[in-house]
């Protein structure tokens, strides 16, 4: 006989593949008494489970693999043979559970898929032929709660409330590490999925949110979902046209992701977590499902969405230090004809994919995002040539509905990566068929060349091209079209050529000098409900430029409900909506740059006879005003925050820029802030004042300054908000910022530090306070005063109290310097700074006798002050020195501040001067109790 177990083994699987089982498991039992090996038993058991089950003795088989099981917990043959074993025994439920932790460990391995799939199938005809309670029977939780929930759920003659309830709590549940580690080990996934599939629309978001709140965090359960879902049962219901039920998909296929890139923001590690290795072949996978629903037909308008969206979250690189691009270079290779195809497609024609009003601008969007994340020319060749191979195979002379498909393609890399639409209209012919379609009798060519003519006069080399050729034919285009669709966007192609040649030609010589008829026409459109919004968005856009004219910008904010219809329309989160409206909100608030004219030049251009442009007496402040009145009452505030919510890839910095100057406009009297506040106004600002061009930021954190310095911070920026704004006011203490940006912020930081500690701490860790103690040295005293009042609230923390006491710098002198000052306010800050630190600080009493000689004084000077209050300081800060140090106190007594002491505290008790002469008494009772004077009795 064999002694050597391994040799025992290999002659056991020898017999085993000679399918002699009775023989194999002779020599694997043999093996399992002779072995002292761990390792080695779990494979001789899980061998010997392989015998029973071709011997059908499913529950010796079950014993073993559960042997093997024990010495390695993830040994995934064991597992598998029990699931086997279990599952011919009718231990449905324990076999299910096996393999789910095998489909876990092994995600793309499809047999394991298979046996789940027909493991659940088998379990749902149970509960469906002995009802919903088998599944606690069958013992499938532990938990009572779910046992109830899939209880309700399945049961078709439940109460709709009870149903919807326990729907919910499921969602909470799924949300819960342990909570969802047993619904998914207790065949959680499959009964989702029934839910899904029971057309329910409330089961049906309520089971895609409970697999997103399991699959959070957790990559190895995430990944065995997405195999045991399918991604292309997953893009179906993304598909569906229920604009809740398509987001809830979306928001599934986007935390699966987040698994798999390793983005999630909490990771669950275990050991089947550490067996998932590489996720590349996922990704792929879900980036060319998404890419196939851009082209499907049977992909909604709300799909194909939610496909855009989710390629241009996860496709490009978030930081550009990171050197893999791979992912966008393998959708262009793969998917940008077909982005190119979403683009291209014309609404108004009877083959058009089905599209929203958002689906172009997102796939620009998208075309944009792809081309700045490429790293070298070759790459940017690469994706220009595909384009170009895209656009010539569209231009078909015969075929004028494919050689409209390719006009619209430019016009849509115009809205994305411009400079690549620029060359793609420098190529042979393309700017001419623009032209020539615009003179078509066929209003769907019109409306189309006029839009791609729209999109290509943003730059003046392109500008002026299009001046000469397409100005004449516009005008035509308007004044003969009868189709609303193309009569505006003519009338927006004038405004937008004459602003982008630096000159009003098409515009001032088509109008004659009348825009405000223009601007009336606009508005017309605008408030017409039964015009489709992608027109209606054109006459916002057109709006934008007219508004320059002093007269028409008046006129508008006077049509409240032509405003009313803007926001409403701006509330849609359209890129193009939302810059149109924040350039028409910045031109009737005046919130442009403008040139300050220098009177001697003026003179001199006046002299040698040359025009001068004079301010329109509508573009003056009390007409300004009158229109930002206008604009709040309209509820502009709560459409600028609509604005400022809309997705990154919608709200441009450029957008954000406008939004901020119209804010800051807004807030210019200090009456209309609270209004502000109440809308929304100020939690808007913060992102504004975080992200965005240099400009904008400087802007919004100066309407946060000026809401700061005069709102209660507490109602302005409710609980944690206000930290935020922190930043943004210290940003302003720069000597690049104007003087009413340093004073606003100063005032703002002033009004903080006087509401908690936590605030004056947060202040001082953005390392403001070099900045307000440079700003007490200002000659300008509005400034001085307010850095000085800011230091006064500040100095009650320990932390700038510890940068006092420390050596080596001059922030006490600073201090008791400014007590001397001839401008009261500043002497009411320094003193109650001072006041404030020698009564924290003893060390600081001593310390102020050293800095300066002319601290005496100063002291005697506030003593015997008119202002009660500077003078009540004064007194504080003298009793803190007689309590700090007898010596000190002795110092005192030997001046003329004795004198001072006494006059003061021989006054007779007067009520308002009470707290004055109290002080003044306790000077000279604690000078008695060091015994440096006597009472008047005694003397």
């Amino acid at each position: 006989q064999m002694e050597d177990p391994i040799q025992l083994k290999e002659e056991g699987n020898k017999y085993f593949q000679a399918n002699d089982y009775e023989k194999a498991l002779q020599s694997y039992t043999q093996a399992i008494k002779l072995n002292k090996d761990k390792a080695l038993q779990a494979v001789l058991y899980r061998n010997r489970a392989a015998c029973f089950l071709k011997k059908e003795e499913y529950g010796k088989a079950a014993s073993d693999a559960s042997r093997a099981i024990d010495i390695n917990a993830s040994d995934i043959k064991a597992l598998y043979r029990r699931s086997q074993a279990l599952e011919k025994l009718g231990k449905l439920d324990q076999a299910f559970k096996d393999a789910q932790k095998c489909a876990t460990l092994e995600p793309r391995n499809k047999n394991f898929q298979e046996t789940l799939r027909r493991l659940g199938a088998n379990i749902q005809e149970k509960v469906n032929a002995r009802g919903a309670s088998w599944i606690h029977r069958a013992g499938f939780s532990t938990d009572s709660r779910v046992q109830k929930m899939f209880e309700i759920l399945l049961d078709e003659n439940s109460d709709k409330e009870k149903r919807e309830k326990a729907a919910n709590n499921l969602i909470v549940l799924g949300r819960e590490e342990a909570g969802a580690e047993r619904i998914f080990q207790n065949n959680g996934v499959n009964l989702l999925l029934q839910l899904i599939e029971s057309k329910n629309p409330e089961l049906i978001l309520a089971a895609v949110r409970t697999l997103s709140g399991m699959c959070t965090g957790h990559k190895a359960r995430a990944t065995a979902i997405l195999h045991y879902l399918g991604i292309d049962s997953i893009c179906m219901w993304m598909s569906v046209d229920d604009e809740e039920i398509s987001l809830a998909v979306c928001n599934l296929l986007q935390t699966i992701t987040d698994c798999l890139l390793g983005q999630s923001k909490e990771e669950h590690h275990g050991k089947e977590e550490a067996l998932v290795l590489d996720t590349k072949k996922d990704l792929k996978m879900i980036t060319m499902r998404l890419l196939d629903m851009l082209v499907s037909k049977k992909v909604s308008g709300q799909g194909r969405d939610r496909a855009l969206n989710l390629l241009n979250k996860n496709i490009p690189r978030k930081d550009l230090k990171d050197h893999d691009n791979s992912r966008s270079i393998f959708v262009i290779d793969n998917g940008l004809k077909k982005i190119l195809k979403v683009v291209g497609q014309i609404p108004e024609m009877p083959d058009c994919l089905p599209l929203t009003e958002n689906t172009q601008l997102t796939a620009s969007v998208l075309l944009n995002k792809l081309y700045d994340d490429l790293r070298c020319d070759p790459e940017r060749d690469n994706y220009r040539v595909i384009c170009e191979e895209y656009i010539k195979s569209k231009i078909d002379p015969q075929d004028m509905d494919k050689t409209l498909h390719a006009v619209q393609i430019v016009s849509g890399v115009l809205q994305g990566p411009f400079d690549l639409g620029n060359k793609l209209l420098g190529m042979k012919g393309v700017m001419e068929m623009m032209v020539a379609l615009c003179g078509s009798e066929r209003e769907i060519d019109q409306l189309v060349a006029v839009e791609a003519l729209i999109h290509a006069s943003t730059k003046l080399s392109r500008a002026t091209f299009i001046i000469t050729n397409g100005v004449t034919l516009l005008k035509e285009i308007y004044k003969k079209t009868k189709n609303e669709k193309i009569k505006i966007r003519a009338l927006v192609g004038l405004c937008k050529l004459g602003s982008a040649g630096g000159t009003d030609y098409g515009l001032r010589q088509f109008a004659e000098g009348s825009t405000e008829k223009l601007a009336k026409q606009c508005r017309k459109w605008l408030c017409n409900t039964s015009i489709d919004a992608r027109t209606r968005k054109w006459a916002v856009e057109g709006l934008s430029y007219l508004t320059l004219d002093a007269d028409v910008k008046d006129d508008f904010v006077e049509d409240e409900p032509a405003l009313k219809a803007m926001f409403d329309l701006a509330k849609a989160s359209d890129k193009t909506i939302l810059y149109s409206v924040a350039s028409a909100l910045v031109n009737c608030t005046n919130s442009y740059d403008t040139k300050e004219l220098v009177p001697e030049l003026v003179q001199l251009a006046k002299f040698s006879k040359q025009h001068v442009p004079e301010e329109h007496p509508k573009d003056k402040k009390d007409f300004v005003v009158k229109r930002v009145k206008r604009l709040l009452k309209a509820g502009v505030v709560s459409a600028l925050a609509c604005m400022v919510k809309a997705d990154s890839a919608i709200l441009t910095d450029q957008s954000k820029e406008l939004i901020a100057r119209v804010f800051l406009a807004l807030c210019e009297d200090p009456k209309d802030r609270g209004t502000i506040v109440a809308q929304g106004g100020g939690k808007a600002l913060i992102p504004l004042a975080v992200e965005g061009t240099d400009v904008g930021k400087i802007k919004a954190s100066h309407a946060l300054a000026k809401i700061a310095a005069i709102s209660n911070p507490d109602i302005a920026f409710p609980g944690e908000r206000v930290y935020e704004v922190v930043r943004p006011l210290v940003s302003l203490l720069n000597t690049e910022r104007d003087g009413l940006q340093n004073y606003e912020a100063l005032l703002g930081l002033t009004n903080f530090s006087g509401r908690s500690d936590k605030l004056r701490l947060k202040i001082v860790k953005e390392k403001a306070l070099p900045d307000i103690e440079n700003y007490m040295f200002e000659n300008h005293d509005q400034l001085r005063q307010a850095a000085t009042e800011c230091m006064c609230n500040l100095v009650v923390n320990k932390e700038v109290q510890e940068r006092f006491v420390a050596d080596g710098n001059d922030r006490l002198k600073l201090v008791v310097l400014l007590c001397g000052e001839d401008d009261e306010k500043v002497q009411v800050a320094a003193a109650g700074a001072l006041a404030m630190l020698t009564a924290a600080q003893k060390k600081l009493c001593s310390k102020m006798t050293q800095v300066t000689t002319q601290w005496l004084e100063i002291l005697q000077r506030l003593c015997l002050h008119d202002n009660m209050e500077v003078q009540h300081r004064g007194l504080v800060i003298a009793f803190n020195l007689i309590s700090a140090d007898k010596e000190l106190a002795k110092k005192l007594v030997e001046s003329e501040l004795l004198e001072i002491l006494t006059y003061i505290g021989k006054q007779e008790d007067h009520p308002q001067k009470q707290h004055i002469i109290s002080v003044a008494r306790d000077c000279l009772t604690r000078c008695m109790d060091y015994e440096l004077i006597k009472p008047l009795s005694q003397a």
